[in-house]
């Protein structure tokens, strides 16, 4: 998690991510990594099977295919391709005795000020958040349930749990004085607009205004804030998020973190 204290510098982020997109990761680019020059740092080969693989999907690969001028239609129509990559590195790890898997969803992107400011047209559900892009979230999160369920029967002996972070999430900006936190839909790290977002003046950069240079520097009190910098949420909103999906009840199986660590 970043901290929300941290003054980053600046980073291409924005423009490069789709270079790496999660899909597209070739696990044996790393298997031979590690059987190369890493492998005295490696801890020994049978631990692997005891690890618990946790996988972090979907944001990258939906947000900068809009970025490249592809319309929701599309996006949509290419998340079974993306889905389906990220089955075969499961299957790759398996096989290569991974045995425990914790995958996180999609978050609520229609929420975070990237989009909002990016996409002002599109049309806003009660919270404020975009609401087709949300269900761009949601349509690649139930590719990804559907995935994760032919897995279990695939692979019997493996742990496969799924985790509702876009529920999670999306409580923070549906009760987000309840929860502690205010301005969920207003970057906390950023300059200028509704949402204090700009693709132009990114946090952490030194910008230009009225002829004086000044640098994006973070609000006041990052802890009662949701979005860090309009695309990553601030350590206080991940850790509230956590201890809610920890506790199992936001997964399926329905099985805390502390257990998903358990081989069968």
């Amino acid at each position: 998690m970043l901290s929300p204290k941290a003054r980053p510098v600046h980073s291409t982020y924005l423009y490069n991510v789709h270079n790496l997109l999660s899909s597209k990761i070739d696990p044996k680019l790393l298997e031979d990594k590690v059987r190369g020059i890493y492998a005295s740092l490696m801890p020994r080969e049978e631990t692997f099977a005891k690890a618990l693989y946790t996988f972090d999907i979907g944001q990258n690969d939906l947000t900068q295919s809009l970025f490249l001028n592809m319309t929701i239609v599309q996006v949509i129509a290419a998340i079974p391709d993306i889905v389906n990559h990220f089955s075969d590195n499961i299957k790759n790890l398996y096989s290569l005795g991974a045995r425990l898997f914790w995958v996180y969803n999609m978050r609520p992107i229609g929420c975070f000020p990237q989009i909002l400011t990016s996409f002002p047209s599109a049309k806003k559900d009660s919270v404020g958040c975009a609401k087709p892009y949300n269900r761009l979230a949601q349509c690649f999160n139930a590719e990804l349930k559907n995935a994760l369920a032919r897995l279990r029967i695939e692979f019997p002996l493996a742990t496969i749990v799924y985790v509702d972070l876009y529920s999670a999430l999306y409580s923070l900006y549906t009760h987000p004085t309840k929860n502690g936190f205010e301005r969920p839909l207003v970057a906390c790290c950023g300059y200028g607009g509704k949402y204090n977002y700009g693709r132009d003046a990114t946090c952490g950069e030194t910008i230009s205004v009225n002829g004086k240079n000044i640098m994006v520097g973070s609000c006041k009190d990052p802890l009662v804030r949701v979005s860090w910098d309009g695309v990553h949420f601030t350590e206080a909103a991940n850790k509230f998020a956590f201890d809610l999906v920890s506790s199992g009840n936001f997964s399926n199986p329905p099985i805390p973190l502390k257990l998903a660590c358990h081989p069968r």
